[in-house]
């Protein structure tokens, strides 16, 4: 039987097409807001998550000719090994800088990207459509709506001390608690072979505009040698 003939090679354009397409709207948005996977990389695994679940759709074209216990058709088992592998992809853009991670939305973009695929390569337009704008909706509104939200802001604050000068703990965190600011887990060590102290504690606020004052109090300090501050990720 000839493939040619029995494909509906119509049917594949479209699904490729409507990929490139959702694909593209998510990665644009990406891509406006700078992040590491953009523009390109959610148009290709789109696409590519899409092209693969159409040998599943169309194998019965593909296989003619092939005994028919031969072929098992399952496509489940397609779209979890799509989406397994791109697990590893979204891995690649999550960053750990210091005490924060970037980019753990941008990896759930490409994941949600290859599930939309996934549902173009069957045939489901409407829901993946759905999906695309719910995605990019989320992106754009929610990160105004998280902007907004009165919710905590956690750091990690770290002095050091001359051990024979060091401003008393309670002093500390007298300094830390009057610019609004709550303290958890403190830890203490001696450095430089004991001629140094070191405080080390995370501290929360509602209001991020506490960071700039509080960092300029500790650089009035005459005690604080040296701190860092250093605000964590959410």
């Amino acid at each position: 039987m000839d493939t040619a003939v029995t494909i509906d090679y119509y049917a594949v354009f479209i699904r490729l097409f409507m990929a490139v397409i959702l694909g593209a709207l998510i990665g644009f948005e990406r891509s406006y807001h700078g992040r590491p996977a953009g523009l390109r990389t959610h148009t290709l695994v789109s696409t590519s998550a899409t092209l693969l679940m159409l040998v599943t759709v169309f194998q019965w074209d593909l296989l003619a000719g092939v005994p028919i216990d031969t072929i098992r058709v399952d496509p489940t088992r397609m779209g979890q090994g799509i989406m397994t592998g791109i697990g590893f992809l979204g891995a690649g853009v999550i960053l750990k800088e210091k005490l924060t991670i970037r980019g753990l939305t941008t990896a759930t973009s490409i994941w949600m990207a290859s599930a939309i695929g996934i549902v173009v390569g069957m045939g489901f337009f409407t829901a993946a459509t759905a999906a695309a704008f719910i995605t990019i909706l989320v992106l754009n509104g929610f990160g105004w709506l998280e902007r907004k939200l009165p919710t905590y802001n956690f750091s990690r604050l770290l002095v050091r001390c001359k051990r024979n000068e060091a401003i008393a703990k309670s002093d500390l965190f007298d300094i830390v608690r009057s610019h609004n600011f709550k303290t958890n887990n403190p830890s203490y060590e001696l450095t430089d072979e004991g001629h140094f102290i070191q405080y080390e504690f995370t501290i929360q606020t509602k209001n991020s505009q506490n960071l700039e004052t509080l960092a300029q109090s500790l650089i009035e300090n005459p005690l604080i040698i040296e701190f860092s501050l250093i605000r964590l990720g959410r």
